[in-house]
């Protein structure tokens, strides 16, 4: 007969490697789909006003954002101090204006147009002369709704 030995010796088994690939395949596929890219590379420095009521946006697809404010510490040197217009990644005149707004419409389908909205991201600092002309220039586009984006009051 043979004889049974307990050996309290044995080490515990190596740990399987064999599923890591697909573990990490998952992780690579759920950060490309999950995660969102810049779209706009600012050139102009914002620094938005402080408010006590803000809404969030509820499908930034519809949006047009218009950025005022000075040049970026880089662009200085060659655009200046005076307070400037982006529209997209460059900067922008305001007769440029019409033209951007009729572009991203026609980018919108037919039934959501009526709910495209324009937002202005404004430095706190920027003249009124400028964003008058501005709005002038989207109520000449038949671009009525516009939203001012703003940063909450923190409570101190």
């Amino acid at each position: 007969m043979g004889k049974f030995r307990k050996d309290g010796k044995k080490g515990l088994p190596p740990i399987s490697t064999a599923s890591l690939p697909d573990i990490i395949f998952m992780l690579l596929f759920f950060f490309m789909v999950a995660t969102v890219m810049r779209e706009v590379t600012l050139v102009v420095s914002v620094k938005s006003p402080e408010a006590s009521e803000v809404q969030k946006l509820e499908d930034k697809s519809l949006v047009s954002f218009v950025y005022i404010g000075k040049p970026t510490k880089a662009l200085k040197a060659k655009w200046g101090e005076s307070d400037r217009i982006q529209l997209n990644d460059a900067f922008a005149e305001v007769e440029e204006i019409q033209s951007y707004i009729y572009e991203k419409v026609e980018k919108i389908a037919e039934y959501k147009r009526k709910k495209h909205i324009v937002s202005m991201k404004v430095d706190e600092e920027a003249k009124m002369g400028l964003v008058t002309d501005v709005k002038q220039e989207l109520r000449k586009a038949n671009a009525l709704k516009i939203n001012y984006s703003t940063r909450k009051i923190v409570a101190k």
